[in-house]
């Protein structure tokens, strides 16, 4: 994720991630900054609008990181499940605030964020992936749970399944019977209108490519280099088992850095070696020594 969205979410002020595709997985998601230093303006623009939301329930004393760093991996959220803006919006169990957020037409709603104690520095990649074994291994022991603003716990529609938050599944019980919505002042909507402004600076150039990849709520063509691990990610989702129940084997970790960079950098991934034509003009062109 860009900065300053990666640190928000992992300090708990963020609690949904606005996506226009619906979120891939269940259970843990690990939270990667991607390169790109934001600037201060984006800042001020994310920083105002979340003062703004909270304080329509009665939050004024918001703890903004005071750092946001880049290429790091920062912590990690639970993703409970995804909705459509429009049930975010109408969903009268919420506190305003967190209606206000939804501004996308899929909501990732996440909770129990947890930052590292020392951001490490690693690679990222595009789109949700399987996070590495030995970077899980030392991540996991250096994680710490956070004091959110406003803590939200999402109610499931069906409490025997943990599940059952996805897109569809609680706009029978709003249809006929609309929470009013928020009556937004000017700040309030000049907040939202910066943000708005704030996010439509990354084009993410995939975006087709990641919504033709998912199928049955579940990817199938992110940036996972092995073949073995795309069969553990398919099991994992077709169970239905929490991504953090996995661990070693569905670790995930999101990140939607766009630059062409990294695009050139998955593509290699995908073809590690030489093609044959060219290995084969390689050992001709060997002579004994």
């Amino acid at each position: 994720m860009h900065q300053p969205w990666a640190s928000l979410l992992v300090c708990g002020i963020k609690r949904i991630e606005g996506r226009s595709w619906p979120s891939p997985v269940t259970g843990r998601l690990w939270i990667h900054a991607a390169s790109k230093i934001p600037e201060e303006a984006t800042i001020k623009a994310m920083e105002d609008f979340y003062r703004e939301i909270y304080a329509v329930n009665g939050v004024t004393d918001l703890n903004f990181p005071q750092h946001y760093p880049v290429s790091r991996l920062l912590g990690c959220v639970e993703v409970v499940g995804c909705v459509r803006c429009e049930e975010l919006t109408s969903w009268e169990a919420l506190p305003e605030g967190v209606r206000l957020e939804g501004q996308t037409d899929f909501c990732w709603l996440c909770e129990n964020p947890q930052k590292l104690l020392v951001p490490f520095e690693m690679r990222g990649y595009q789109g949700v992936y399987n996070l590495e074994k030995k970077i899980y291994e030392s991540a996991v022991r250096g994680l710490t749970p956070v004091k959110a603003p406003l803590p939200v716990k999402f109610p499931l529609p069906d409490a025997r399944d943990p599940f059952s938050l996805k897109p569809g599944s609680i706009f029978v019980h709003l249809s006929e019977n609309k929470s009013p919505t928020v009556e937004k002042s000017s700040t309030l909507s000049a907040a939202i209108a910066g943000a708005r402004a704030a996010a439509t600076q990354f084009n993410k150039k995939n975006q087709d490519i990641q919504t033709d990849s998912m199928q049955n709520g579940r990817p199938d063509s992110f940036a996972i280099g092995r073949s073995e691990k795309k069969t553990l990610e398919d099991n994992g989702f077709n169970e239905g088992t929490s991504v953090s129940a996995k661990k070693e084997q569905s670790c995930r970790i999101k990140n939607v850095e766009s630059s062409s960079r990294d695009q050139r950098h998955a593509e290699l991934k995908q073809h590690p070696g030489p093609t044959p034509n060219v290995f084969a003009a390689a050992l001709r062109g060997l002579k004994p020594s």
